[in-house]
């Protein structure tokens, strides 16, 4: 087992991993950070998502040792440094983005990769980017309405 040292949410992490620990089961299960879900460990449903060097990954898709030195943002790390709700958190909860919960994680990274690069997307392009996570509670309506708000724009969306 080799030690695999990363940047987790702008802290200097490092811990045990066998070569074959999957990145998503070194967050969860060497480091204890347990917001980023593990759903169908193919990578398609999105639930495990994360930010690797600044871009969206599926974390069940990684060898934790391929993010040796890398910067990572969990969702944990999209919150506001006195732990309350980031904005694209808070927009999930204020437009009532979630329902069991258990894709809101991915939800909210692959929200938060949009937002980096197209700022006020539109509704079709939300729902695009959005074809990698999988829910299965809400129907995607209130998850577009809330990544709109997250942007600033208007979150009367059209009804699936």
């Amino acid at each position: 087992m080799a030690q695999v040292k990363m940047t987790v949410n702008g802290k200097a992490v490092s811990a045990p991993a066998e070569g074959r620990m999957l990145l998503s089961t070194y967050l969860r299960e060497a480091l204890g950070m347990t917001g980023t879900h593990v759903g169908c460990d193919t990578g398609q449903c999105g639930v495990c998502a994360v930010h690797v060097d600044g871009k969206l990954v599926k974390s069940c898709n990684m060898f934790a040792a391929e993010a040796e030195g890398a910067e990572v943002t969990t969702v944990e790390g999209m919150a506001n440094e006195d732990g309350s709700l980031g904005a694209i958190q808070q927009a999930f909860q204020d437009h009532h983005g979630l329902q069991c919960g258990f894709c809101t994680p991915g939800m909210v990274m692959a929200a938060s990769a949009l937002l980096k690069v197209n700022s006020k997307p539109t509704e079709a392009e939300v729902r695009a980017h959005l074809s990698g996570n999988l829910c299965r509670c809400t129907g995607y309506h209130n998850i577009v309405k809330a990544i709109m708000a997250a942007s600033g724009q208007d979150v009367a969306v059209a009804a699936e």
